[in-house]
């Protein structure tokens, strides 16, 4: 019998601090190799809302599954998530459904965790001052992720609407809402670039040498949320080398533009926790890590989520 697991489920059994280091290990068997995902299928459903099937075999976890996603920017202002998902999981060995799981909640905590797993191979380790922008469920996430891998004494937080980045600051201690961008990222050692823009939210000219900066977002190659001269001052990371080339609009558009080349791409972040890729090189080098998001974290993630339901009792069987 295969289990449903609603998003209440989900988040019974699973933590956003563990998937820290579930992502840490599922980066590093992409890069290594030992998992089995292609590129994901995207169709465009709308203006900047779209489809995508995102499968993936994960054999060291005992797993294969696919994420069905959809991303309509539009339903913020429906009081809707942006971001809705669904998970199927299968035994490997005889193609068995496993399970059927709400795949919102961990599409928002498995980005977070992958981002933390950048800040703690990528920041520098005397960093102390976040920002973030953004104030939606991604930089609530990122917020808890981040301060988990890094001792930050102050964070910042800037969102277009006033009344939300003030209500996110006043929630989270040790946080405060700045009255613009440029302001919260000045002399941040981490900065995260959470919103939904699809045009740079970012500039170049803000960043500190010695930053890691965070981009989450624009997952699509007509789509950009980084000043191309910040993705050619700094160091890039990315999740999918493959990927990268193809989806981000930070990458393909500023190869386009003859500002970097596909040699630009230092790394996969998966391969620096290897080992096979070098990070940081130097306290005054920018690196960024553009995060696309992975099949095999969904599915890494669905999976532990899946063995702890089952070992507590949790969700309802089907057939």
């Amino acid at each position: 019998m295969a289990l449903w697991l609603t998003e209440k489920d989900v988040r019974a059994v699973l933590s956003p601090l563990e998937l820290i280091e579930v992502m840490e290990r599922a980066l590093a068997d992409f890069s290594a190799g030992r998992v089995a995902q292609p590129v994901r299928t995207a169709i465009e459903a709308a203006e900047r809302s779209f489809f995508a099937v995102m499968p993936a075999l994960y054999r060291a976890q005992g797993v294969m599954g696919a994420k069905l996603v959809t991303v309509f920017p539009g339903n913020a202002a429906r009081g809707k998530h942006t971001h809705l998902a669904a998970i199927a999981l299968f035994d490997p060995e005889d193609g068995e459904m496993l399970a059927l799981l709400d795949g919102r909640y961990i599409t928002e905590a498995r980005t977070a965790a992958a981002s933390a797993v950048s800040a703690r191979y990528l920041a520098r380790p005397e960093a102390r001052t976040l920002a973030i922008l953004g104030s939606g469920v991604q930089a609530a996430s990122h917020y808890e992720a981040l301060r988990a891998v890094h001792p930050f004494d102050e964070v910042r937080v800037w969102s277009p609407t006033i009344a939300r980045r003030e209500r996110f600051a006043a929630d989270r201690p040790g946080t405060r809402a700045t009255g613009s961008a440029a302001e919260a990222v000045f002399g941040a050692d981490v900065v995260v670039v959470a919103t939904s823009s699809v045009t740079p939210a970012i500039e170049s000219a803000w960043v500190q040498d010695g930053a890691h900066v965070i981009a989450i977002g624009a997952c699509r190659p007509s789509q950009r949320e980084v000043d191309p001269a910040l993705v050619a001052r700094a160091a890039l990371v990315v999740d999918s080398r493959a990927a990268a080339l193809v989806e981000s609009g930070d990458v393909v558009q500023t190869i386009a533009e003859g500002r970097i080349t596909a040699e630009h791409v230092r790394a996969e972040l998966g391969e620096i926790v290897e080992g096979t890729r070098p990070g940081r090189q130097s306290s005054q080098e920018v690196t960024l890590f553009k995060s696309l998001g992975l099949a095999v974290e969904d599915i890494a993630a669905a999976a532990v989520a899946y063995r702890r339901a089952r070992e507590k009792g949790l969700g309802a069987e089907f057939s």
